[in-house]
């Protein structure tokens, strides 16, 4: 891949991904297996005027090792030093940048209860944190090439040749082309434009019907909106939180879900792949599920605590996205849910309340916005997807017809 290329992706993530503002913290989270373009970024953070770039190196296959050797307790424990660098980026409002390439199998095997419920007995400890951060800070989400990954997604293919396809599939779906900044303000727009013409619809409720079965049901709350792209934090700060990002996402109301989904993908989650499944609402809530492959990682996902069997998100996403587009299946959630229509099961988002950075978590709740420790999306959309809005003054508009926007 040319160098200049990847300068432009660099520049790509920080500029309009974090957005860095002068003499702001990063704690830029960066791949083992791509040194060289974690050192670019972090130029490019400096070049915006970061105060102080953070790099913690992360290499997925590790955390296999910390499962099996750490005693439960230990595996539970947030040490105090962790919590102390909790407590600066809070008080820092840093920047956070998460640039990975995990290996979609890199978790197989591992004990799932034990890691569960580690990850069960530190919520209470870690979710303060996120919480005080929340819509304060900027964050972005990009990804780079490793090689497991590689040869998860282009299994056919020698080591070296997956790493090229895969770097070519990512800067795509990232629109690195000439001016990647110019292209992603002009799909900010498109997105944002869209998000405006749901929000003027006063929609109350979606109704998804497809072909595989999927006949649901979610119900949306007054004060809720439509985001997607660019999120602004309470100070004024504009980011994009995904690269890449396709979706028009909203926050449903807890307790109104009825009927059945079908996923449509695969869903990788914690180096296993979760396959062919369903969930059955009532009242909002999943009260059956099933899955032909590793139904146990599925159900534990839905009772890791109360709002985990919740809806916290739906998007909007065509089935002609360009990363449906690619034809390639790639095991990670930052791009699979960018290629079609999907849920997520657990937290809600405040910015998908009108006003919602100045409500507390007291006042979302009561709203109907979902809390949980977990946020887990999968992806329902199909080529034949219906999607029909009811409005609070009783129209029906079709939104998505075919897969696709109706609009």
């Amino acid at each position: 891949m040319k160098v200049a290329r990847l300068k432009k992706y660099a520049k790509l993530i920080a500029r309009m991904g974090a957005n860095v503002q002068k003499g702001q913290d990063v704690y830029l989270y960066g791949s083992i297996e791509q040194p060289k373009f974690i050192e670019m970024v972090t130029e490019e953070l400096y070049k915006l005027g970061a105060r102080r770039v953070h790099v913690k190196w992360q290499y997925s296959d590790m955390e296999k090792y910390h499962v099996k050797y750490q005693s439960l307790e230990t595996l539970s424990t947030v040490e105090t030093f962790e919590e102390e660098e909790l407590k600066y980026m809070r008080d820092k409002l840093a920047a956070r940048v998460f640039v990975g390439s995990s290996n979609p199998d890199a978790l197989k095997g591992v004990n799932v209860a034990k890691m569960m419920s580690a990850q069960k007995a530190k919520a209470p400890v870690l979710k303060p944190y996120r919480d005080a951060v929340d819509g304060l800070h900027q964050w972005t989400i990009a990804a780079v090439p490793g090689k497991a990954w590689a040869k998860k997604v282009f299994p056919n293919e020698r080591p070296a040749k997956a790493m090229e396809l895969l770097w070519e599939a990512i800067l795509k779906c990232a629109r690195v082309d000439d001016d990647p900044i110019k292209a992603w303000e002009k799909h900010n727009k498109d997105v944002h434009d869209r998000c405006e013409y749901l929000n003027s619809l006063g929609l109350k409720e979606l109704k998804y019907t497809s072909s595989n079965g999927t006949d649901l049901t979610v119900g949306l709350m007054d004060e809720g909106v439509f985001a997607g792209a660019v999120e602004t934090t309470k100070s004024g700060v504009s980011f994009n939180p995904n690269m890449p990002t396709e979706e028009c996402f909203t926050t449903p109301k807890k307790g109104l879900a009825e009927g059945i989904v079908y996923a449509s993908l695969p869903l990788s989650y914690q180096g296993d792949l979760i396959e062919n499944f369903w969930m059955r609402f009532e009242n909002g809530k999943v009260v059956e599920a099933h899955a032909e492959k590793n139904d146990e990682r599925l159900q534990k996902m839905i009772t890791m605590d109360e709002g985990a069997a919740y809806l916290g998100e739906c998007a909007l996403v065509p089935f002609d996205s360009p990363i449906n587009q690619t034809g390639l299946l790639f095991y990670n959630t930052l791009f699979d849910e960018n290629a079609c229509c999907h849920f997520a099961l657990g937290r809600g988002f405040n910015e998908c309340v009108k006003d919602g950075l100045n409500k507390t978590k007291d006042e979302l709740n009561e709203m109907g916005v979902n809390d949980s420790i977990i946020h887990v999306d999968f992806m329902i959309g199909t080529s034949d997807l219906s999607i029909v809005g009811k409005c609070r003054d009783g129209k029906e508009i079709q939104i998505f017809k075919d897969g696709t926007w109706a609009f």
